[in-house]
């Protein structure tokens, strides 16, 4: 691991940080359910700054009259190249932090002087499965323990003086389908989390355990099981169930359902539920295996007894979602006034474009309104919020391509959303970029790889310049402050490109952001007025937090490009210009002096591609399976961001048996790269091969222009 200040430690230290731990000095406070329902404001708790997920501090020594002064204090590398979506904690002086593949490293929050590290060794394979990159979004506290899921599924207790670890267990109902990604939460003293997979055969849960020995307390599916198994369901949730079964079609069960609680979780003590955001149907495409209905609980709120797992009640945001409209966007609780009366209500912008208001006891729909484009659907209904759904969007009964607006990434995707009661905004870091839809025909799912229903090579981006720089023209980012009494932009932000970091408010009238452009940004809450930026070297996209240690405010962010938008779209991955990764944590302070180090220069690929020897025949069919089987990593028409490999430039497609020897043999399966073979031939990866090369040739000729 690279630490800009490992020379002032010396190499002992160096030594003993390798070793595993230089323990936390001194006596550290425990963690208490009351320090959690009320955060002191120098210190960072959960992953939310708070139970109502706010991620709103009240500290103002840095503001807006002097947020000009901040200079760096420390940074740390990270030890992996993927992309960083966690955000920090911060108690007893210690920063607390996890990268890519669930690593965690704590900190001295003062200095930046390592403390300890820990790597839960995920295996790399686990990435195939892995729909978004390797990433994490944080740790949890309670006691004297941090909680950290992993990539592979497991939950694992460490302590928080050394980073040992006191237990850990495998949530996941198997490590075929699922992965975690998400941050744990504390509540009452169990720690929640559920689990990714909603391309895959999942089955959506949320699950609570035991702190102290990971046993599990309660689990609520999201999705209903075999009717003829009783659902699958505990017995206090077997109603609910068998109401969701009523809105499904088919054998439902057979793909798992999708509904994955893959990353919201909010507690409200007020009511004392737990509010949770479930993911898309599975598949897609409903007709591919003859779903019909609202498939119930998928993309929706979701609430249920903190106690027991009881289900209280639902909101879903997308009924029949064909479009991968997730509702796992994060929770906001928040009281606001609303025609002059004050509401306890739940605050929502998911990826379908409209700002949801509910009340937090029943779930009731208060208001809906877009604060985006939007296509798909033609209006909300007032009374009741669901959407009048546009004919032309249900591709599958069209049988035509439809491009939504937004598209499969969202509005807004995972990167948290901040609420200010100073302002009453909800700053919401938006995508304004559409998804091209179609289905596929005689689709049948494979042994392997996602479970969609959709014909990905048919929509695929062109060798066209002309579509590329109107694609490129029409996909951009926003920062939007969102009054939610008045229920419009109070003032927006233009970025570059989409997937832009997530936000963080403060009682000293500002607004972090960082963005794919590789900024870190501080605007006035009030009036979006840019006030102060850092140039960070690689895209932000995760969260930033702030803390004080003897009397001074610090503000941290992680930096490091990556995510489902630089692994999936091809031509339009790095629209914001960040281009590479450079996973470090920034830690900031005013007067701070500190400086990066010169960034490594950008690689200058030039392709030269082997000529196309194949038929059209090949390439057509091989574009086909590239896009069902390699698209979601290896990026859209062939074309890769900036973390997995670009096919188009390995030397790899030059050989026949060398590809074979990958896509079949599963020679790179410690990299991530498992074998295809239960769904694949030989002669399909040489078709494969054949579109790459042809696709490569294409794109050359196109450079050339």
């Amino acid at each position: 691991m690279r630490i800009s200040f490992m020379r002032k430690l010396g190499l002992a230290s160096s030594l003993a940080l390798a070793a595993g731990a230089i323990a936390v000095p001194g006596a550290m406070a425990t963690v208490t359910e009351a320090m959690l329902r009320s955060v002191p404001g120098a210190e960072w708790l959960t992953y939310g700054g708070d139970y109502a997920e706010q991620r709103f501090s009240p500290l103002k020594q840095i503001n807006e009259y002097n947020v000009d002064q901040l200079g760096l204090a420390w940074y740390a590398d990270m030890d992996s190249a993927r992309g960083q979506e966690a955000t920090p904690l911060v108690h007893d002086g210690v920063l607390y932090v996890t990268t890519a593949w669930s690593m965690v490293k704590a900190y001295d929050a003062k200095t930046g002087k390592p403390l300890w590290a820990f790597d839960p060794k995920v295996p790399r394979s686990t990435l195939y499965r892995a729909c978004c990159d390797a990433v994490n979004r944080g740790v949890a506290l309670y006691g004297d323990k941090l909680f950290v899921a992993a990539l592979d599924g497991r939950l694992l207790a460490l302590d928080q003086k050394t980073g040992k670890v006191l237990w850990e267990k495998v949530t996941v109902p198997n490590q075929t389908d699922y992965t975690i990604t998400g941050a744990p939460r504390i509540v009452k003293g169990r720690v929640l989390i559920g689990a990714a997979g909603s391309e895959y055969m999942a089955r959506g849960y949320i699950a609570a355990y035991d702190t102290e020995t990971g046993k599990e307390v309660w689990r609520f599916n999201t999705v209903p099981g075999n009717p003829a198994k009783g659902f699958g369901a505990e017995g206090i949730n077997k109603a609910a169930h068998e109401a969701a079964a009523k809105t499904w079609g088919n054998k439902w069960w057979e793909l798992g359902g999708g509904g994955t609680v893959w990353d919201s979780i909010t507690y409200d003590p007020e009511t004392n539920l737990v509010l949770f955001g479930t993911g898309n149907a599975e598949p897609w495409n409903p007709a591919a295996n003859g779903r019909a209905g609202d498939s119930l609980y998928t993309s929706s709120i979701v609430a249920v007894n903190a106690d027991t797992g009881q289900y209280a009640w639902h909101y879903q945001e997308t009924p029949e979602d064909r479009w991968d409209f997730d509702s796992d966007q994060q929770i906001t609780v928040a009281d606001i006034v609303i025609n002059g009366e004050k509401r306890h209500v739940a605050l929502h912008a998911p990826k379908n474009g409209h700002v949801y208001v509910l009340d937090v006891k029943t779930g009731k729909f208060l208001s809906g309104t877009p604060w985006v484009p939007v296509n798909w659907a033609t209006g909300l209904d007032p009374e009741t919020g669901r959407p009048n759904i546009n004919p032309d969007a249900k591709y599958e009964k069209t049988g035509k391509a439809f491009v939504s607006l937004p598209g499969a990434v969202g509005a807004h995707s995972w990167q948290p959303q901040s609420y200010s009661p100073k302002t009453g905004y909800l700053y919401i870091p938006t995508n304004l970029a559409g998804w091209p839809y179609l289905a596929a025909k005689d689709w049948k799912p494979g042994a392997i790889g996602w479970k969609i229903g959709m014909d990905g090579y048919a929509v695929s981006m062109p060798a066209d310049l002309k579509i590329q720089e109107g694609a490129k023209a029409a996909t951009k980012g926003q920062l939007v402050a969102w009054d939610v009494a008045n229920r419009k932009a109070a003032w927006k932000i233009e970025l570059k490109g989409p997937s832009n970091g997530g936000v963080l408010s403060t009682a000293g009238n500002l607004v972090f952001q960082g963005t794919s452009s590789g900024e870190f940004v501080a605007y006035t809450a009030d009036k979006g007025e840019q006030l102060w930026s850092f140039p960070a070297q690689t895209g932000i996209i995760a969260a930033p937090m702030t803390y004080t240690i003897d009397g001074e405010q610090y503000v941290a962010v992680l930096a490091g490009w990556g995510g489902v938008w630089d692994v999936a779209t091809g031509v339009l991955a790095n629209k914001g210009g960040a281009g590479r990764n450079i996973s470090r944590l920034l830690v900031f302070k005013l007067g701070a002096k500190g400086e990066l180090p010169a960034p490594p220069p950008m690689n200058q690929m030039v392709l030269d591609p082997p000529p196309f020897t194949g038929t059209q025949a090949q390439a057509t069919h091989g574009g086909q399976l590239y896009g069902r089987y390699c698209a979601m990593c290896h990026g859209d028409a062939a074309i890769s961001g900036s973390l997995n490999p670009d096919l188009r430039h390995s030397g790899v497609i030059a050989s026949a048996d060398a590809l074979k020897a990958i896509v079949i043999g599963g020679q790179l399966h410690q990299m991530g790269m498992v074998s295809f073979k239960a769904a694949l031939k030989p002669a399909d990866a040489e078709d494969i091969r054949m579109y790459i090369i042809k696709r490569a040739n294409e794109d050359k000729a196109l450079a050339s222009r």
